[in-house]
């Protein structure tokens, strides 16, 4: 008999990580003259009602998941997105503090929103030139770049051959899978909120193996 040679089906490499990033959800609307309260400088909004409902979503579609941990930002959106998750898997969420937001500045307690909504030409600047250091005093593109690197290589170090769920924010995911691909800074930035992303970590290489997965949110 004639030996068969089927497609194989993708593994992670032995030692590697297998890190689920999720975009928090949903956080309250921006409104002129009410500044986001800050964490370190960063702005701190709590879940919209529409990202509690999402966060839920979130729960149920990963509560039969083999995961080993789950990690929150040291910002509010990322706890309160974890929590369900949390709760059915009784996991306490571990901060890491690298993976927050990129550090918009002046502009880091709502006015971002505001100023892209009514079309800001120094944000417009900021999506051309794909540098967020345009912003007065943010941080650089390059500047969030490592220091996401920085935490999704600690969290890998710390689970090789597991799988772990990691609640962060849309500028985080981009970041991370513009790294692991090579391609330019803003490529993968807008994943939806609640939306779930996948990152092999093996060493110091990434790999992405998906991206923006919503179809839990209907």
């Amino acid at each position: 008999m004639t030996r068969e040679y089927r497609q194989s089906v993708y593994m992670p490499p032995q030692g590697a990580a297998d890190l689920l990033l999720i975009r928090h959800g949903e956080s309250r609307a921006a409104r002129p003259g009410e500044a986001f309260p800050t964490v370190d400088g960063h702005g701190d909004p709590e879940l919209h009602p529409n990202g509690e409902a999402q966060a839920h979503a979130v729960g149920e579609r990963l509560k039969s998941e083999p995961l080993e941990a789950i990690y929150v930002t040291t910002l509010r959106r990322t706890h309160q997105t974890a929590a369900p998750l949390a709760a059915h898997l009784n996991l306490q969420p571990i901060v890491e503090p690298d993976l927050r937001e990129v550090f918009l500045g002046d502009w880091d307690t709502g006015e971002y929103r505001i100023r892209a909504a009514h079309g800001d030409p120094v944000i417009r600047r900021v999506h051309d030139m794909q540098e967020w250091g345009e912003i007065p005093g943010a941080e650089t593109t390059a500047q969030f770049h490592a220091r996401v690197r920085s935490g999704l290589l600690r969290i890998a170090a710390r689970h090789a051959d597991q799988r772990v769920a990691v609640f962060v924010h849309g500028g985080v995911i981009g970041a991370a899978l513009a790294m692991a691909c090579g391609a330019q800074a803003f490529a993968f930035n807008g994943a939806h909120n609640g939306s779930i992303s996948r990152l092999v970590i093996h060493g110091e290489r990434m790999a992405v193996r998906g991206f923006n997965d919503i179809s839990h949110l209907g």
